[in-house]
Order: structure tokens, then C-alpha cells, then sequence
């Protein structure tokens, strides 16, 4: 069995393959992506559970956008939803880093993202 430190190692060593990976791939085609939307979320089973619904709801209200979940490796405890524009630039449509107790308050209903959603695209 590895120790601790071994298999921390091993996973950041993972992770940051996979980053190169993406990387590539995003800036082949040239920035003529539209805007997306990245939700980062704890891995713990709550979170996941509304980052899926989140996800559902926004998909299925603005299937024109790519929506992504955990690109990278999320920080404890966050629950994020972040608009990425083609320009490059991005704007912040919730985050419940500072939100709680309790806990449920640190998701956001789906039509408040909705409605932060619309006013960061017109």
C-alpha cells in the first residue's frame, strides 16, 4: 500500500497530464468556441447531485451552450458557477464559497443562474 504523500503525487501527476491534454485541444480551434459554462463543485455526493441538476437546467434552457463540470480538480467545499466567454474573459454567476450554514444554501435555485445568465449574454 503507498503511503500518503505517494498517491498525492500520483493523482496531481494525473491531473496535470490531463491539463495538458485539454489545453491542446481548446486552442487548436482558435478561440471560435462560444461561451460555456464551467460548474466546480466539492466531490461529495450533495454537491454532485445539485451541480447535475444545475447542469440539466441549464442545458436544456440554453442548449447553445457547452456546460462543463469539474474541468479541473475543485476545491473543497465550493460550489461555483462561472460564464466563460469566447472573448476569453469570464464573469461569476454564483458562488456559495461564503454561503452557510446550512448548507443547502450554498446552491442556487436554477432560475437565479438563468436570470445572471441572461443579463451577462444581452
Amino acid at each position: 500500500m503507498a503511503s500518503r504523500g505517494r498517491k498525492r503525487k500520483a493523482e496531481a501527476a494525473l491531473a496535470a497530464a490531463a491539463e495538458k491534454r485539454e489545453k491542446p485541444a481548446g486552442g487548436q480551434e482558435g478561440g471560435v468556441e462560444g461561451p460555456s459554462v464551467v460548474i466546480e463543485h466539492c466531490t461529495s455526493r450533495v454537491y454532485g447531485r445539485n451541480a447535475a441538476a444545475l447542469s440539466q437546467a441549464l442545458r436544456l434552457q440554453a442548449p447553445e451552450l457547452t456546460v462543463k463540470v469539474n474541468p479541473a480538480r475543485p476545491r473543497r467545499g465550493s460550489f461555483e458557477v462561472t460564464l466563460l466567454r469566447a472573448d476569453g474573459s469570464s464573469a461569476e454567476l454564483w458562488t456559495g464559497l461564503k454561503k452557510g450554514p446550512p448548507r443547502k444554501l450554498k446552491f442556487p435555485e436554477p432560475h437565479v443562474v438563468l436570470e445572471e445568465l441572461k443579463k451577462y449574454l444581452s
